[in-house]
């Protein structure tokens, strides 16, 4: 039957019936639609029956206020726009592409909508968040208005000791994908799970054995970070206006939604309005051609037109009483009036319609004086006797960024061997520092020269290593280094430096004395013995030292040559001996 009104084949329509079954709202279906949790598909189209719900066949359709226009192929009609009173984009939500743009809006909550749109009527402000079927948790403090993004997240809880169950998916995940994404970080060991059971069935419940030891609220952490257990959905809201692509927010969409509710409630008035006019003008003709015999002067009219100017004449004195002219219609009306129906004429019985129209038709003329409050009732009824059956499924929470570089801190080991001049993970050596695969190390050799590397398997750097550590473009780092016949110091830190590319923190064939990421509070200097030199040690203080950019030189200390050197006063300093303080410039 469907076919009747689409010529491309019943796959997309079969496909569109799946989706707004398992929406829920307006169709209700009877056999296998599928599972939103593990992403079966459904049954073939002849093995499943579908009809509307209550709640579609009371608020979407009103044939004396649709516009129709001839089907495709002209044998029937269909209508160009349902004259729907509630906001179903919002409700269902809405995904798709066009030829330069594309549209993704969510689908929210059925009793919020409603609320916020008496919050319109009543100029008062309201929040709309989005809803899921799948139920989750979600994020939406991204989620500007319908344009920006939300995070969604799985319900995981403990059950036993060492084990984990996930009973709800985050939007836009099935069973499967979730799965597959923890049997790959497994694979990665990102997280410490040693088995995976699916019980799901009408309900999601993934069991998830941990390995021994784990603490649960970390393996919680991992699973967000490393897994489909967290996604980000981005949405974006573009509609048709005037058949025009618009870009708009779900505010907007609500408020539009909102007048068109007020333009349809006030339609459906003026229509039930003009019906109780015609019912009361029919039952007054009625009441005056029974109760003044007027179907007696009919009698002996010999032709039609004798038989209408007849009634025309009997009715004309009691004018007054109608609130329209008689047209010929009426007069065919009352002549269809059957005899029995004269003799049986029940005169109190039909005032009290007429007393009942009458009031009918007072309450409806209020109701469009008084369309706000009006409409405010008509969505408080639909909010009573419906709302129940639509409660609100995904959890609102507020998200605490997880740090991946916090969970894997101590993922690799960084070993150095100086023998061969290798660094990595993957070798054998002393042990360095513990990182993460998303850490940026800092290499510095004697001559100076630094780099900004990841953390390599294995990589060749020489045994003049000097310094390496994880990359802290602020952290000061103090460096003394002798430069042809000076010796000079300098404070600086690192700040931005692109991967891979090789870098001087001192002058071209300069060579490191002292190179440390720690603050160094004292220099001791003892100087090779020299002809007519009077101060053989001093002491220097580089805190005095302002803090720099890595390519500046720094200061100068001395131009005598070093013999030994300490940052703690060493055995071989002689505290009787005139030093003092170095002076840097």
């Amino acid at each position: 039957h469907t076919m009747q009104y689409h010529p491309h084949g019943d796959a997309s329509i079969t496909d569109a019936l799946v989706a707004i079954v398992n929406r829920g709202y307006l169709i209700e279906g009877q056999g296998n639609f599928g599972n939103i949790h593990t992403g079966d598909s459904a049954a073939a189209p002849r093995y499943i029956e579908c009809r509307l719900t209550e709640l579609a066949r009371e608020e979407l359709f009103n044939d004396a206020i649709t516009e129709f226009a001839p089907s495709y192929d002209g044998r029937g009609k269909e209508p160009l726009i349902l004259p729907v009173k509630l906001p179903v984009l919002l409700m269902l939500g809405a995904d798709g592409i066009a030829v330069g743009l594309s549209t993704k809006i969510l689908s929210h909550n059925f009793k919020e909508l409603l609320e916020s749109q008496i919050a319109i009527i009543q100029k008062k402000p309201f929040i709309i968040m989005p809803d899921f079927p799948q139920g989750g948790l979600m994020d939406p403090s991204e989620y500007d208005h319908g344009n920006g993004k939300i995070r969604a997240r799985a319900v995981i809880t403990g059950k036993d000791a060492g084990k984990l169950i996930i009973s709800e998916l985050p939007y836009g995940v099935t069973t499967e994908s979730v799965i597959e994404s923890i049997e790959e970080a497994v694979r990665k060991q990102k997280v410490p799970v040693r088995s995976i059971t699916d019980f799901t069935s009408e309900n999601v419940e993934i069991e998830l054995a941990l390995k021994n030891g784990t603490d649960p609220t970390t393996a919680i952490k991992s699973l967000y970070a490393f897994t489909k257990c967290e996604t980000s959905v981005p949405c974006r809201a573009i509609v048709l206006r005037d058949n025009r692509p618009v870009e708009t927010d779900v505010e907007s969409i609500l408020r539009e939604n909102t007048a068109l509710l007020l333009v349809t409630l006030k339609r459906e008035l003026e229509l039930k309005l003009q019906n109780l006019l015609d019912a009361l003008h029919a039952k007054t003709l009625v009441q005056i051609f029974v109760e003044n015999r007027i179907y007696k002067k009919i009698e002996e009219c010999k032709t039609a037109e004798a038989v209408e100017t007849a009634i025309f004449d009997g009715l004309a004195p009691f004018r007054d009483q109608l609130r329209r002219d008689v047209t010929k219609d009426d007069i065919e009306n009352l002549l269809g009036v059957r005899i029995r129906r004269i003799s049986l004429f029940d005169i109190n019985k039909n005032r009290k319609e007429i007393d009942n129209i009458l009031k009918e038709m007072d309450i409806t003329e209020k109701n469009l004086k008084r369309l706000n409050p009006y409409a405010v009732s008509y969505l408080t009824r639909i909010i009573n006797k419906y709302a129940k059956d639509y409660p609100r499924k995904t959890q609102i929470a507020s998200f605490k960024e997880i740090e991946v570089r916090e969970l894997t801190a101590r993922e690799l080991e960084i070993f150095y061997d100086k023998q061969t001049g290798y660094i990595g993970t993957n070798i054998e050596g002393d042990s360095i520092l513990h990182c993460s695969p998303y850490d940026k190390l800092m290499l510095v050799w004697d001559n100076c020269k630094y780099k900004l590397i990841q953390p390599p398997e294995k990589l060749f750097v020489g045994s003049n290593l000097i310094h390496l550590d994880l990359y802290d473009r602020d952290k000061v780092m103090t460096l003394i280094y002798t430069h042809e016949e000076f010796t000079n110091i300098k404070r600086f830190a690192f700040g931005g430096a692109i991967m891979e590319r090789e870098y001087l923190c001192a002058p071209e064939k300069a060579k490191a004395v002292l190179f440390s990421d720690t603050p160094v509070e004292t220099f001791y200097v003892r100087y090779a013995p020299a002809k007519g030199q009077r101060i053989h040690q001093q002491i220097f203080y580089p805190e005095q030292v302002a803090v720099k950019g890595a390519r500046a030189l720094g200061n100068r200390m001395t131009s005598k040559k070093i013999r030994n050197w300490s940052v703690t006063q060493p055995r071989w300093w002689e505290a009787t001996e005139d030093s003092p303080p170095g002076t840097l410039f």
